[in-house]
């Protein structure tokens, strides 16, 4: 399998996981953390989670603290989900489809490479039309090598 298809096949298979992820407001954390929260739930003091952690009590209220700020660190927060028998879901969640994504920058380029071009052209009444344009996408996305894509802002 080629680079490309596999690129390809990758961003079409994470989009169809991260379809499953969205609306991503449901993932969003409590004010004071997931930590506070699930302890409070289940009616466990700090101390008594601060012990299964093998930690004093102001460590873990630290640690809720750090949570609530983001800048908790991952292993941290793993060993407090399981300490509170969770599991730690980790993920970045594209706002849009990643094959979006690449669509949309590739047609940026191919707009950006066809302004001068198209400039004569609509001076002749001759425009590209938007299936025009989408048609030089699918060729410049077929012909070029997707790490190009990302080289200018």
């Amino acid at each position: 399998m080629t680079k490309k298809r596999l690129a390809a096949t990758s961003r079409l298979t994470l989009d169809r996981r991260f379809d499953e992820m969205r609306p991503v407001t449901r993932f969003a954390p409590p004010v004071h953390g997931w930590i506070k929260a699930i302890r409070e739930a289940l009616g466990m003091t700090t101390a008594q989670l601060a012990k299964r952690l093998k930690m004093k009590q102001p460590s873990l209220v630290a640690i809720e603290q750090s949570e609530a700020m983001g800048a908790i660190q991952m292993r941290t927060l793993r060993r407090a989900a399981e300490a509170l028998n969770c599991t730690l879901v980790y993920a970045l969640v594209p706002n849009k489809p990643l094959e979006t994504t690449v669509r949309d920058r590739a047609r940026k380029i191919a707009r950006r490479r066809m302004e001068p071009i198209e400039h004569s052209m609509r001076l002749e009444d001759q425009g590209l039309s938007p299936a025009d344009v989408e048609a030089r996408v699918d060729t410049y996305l077929r012909d070029v090598n997707l790490s190009k894509l990302w080289d200018d802002t």
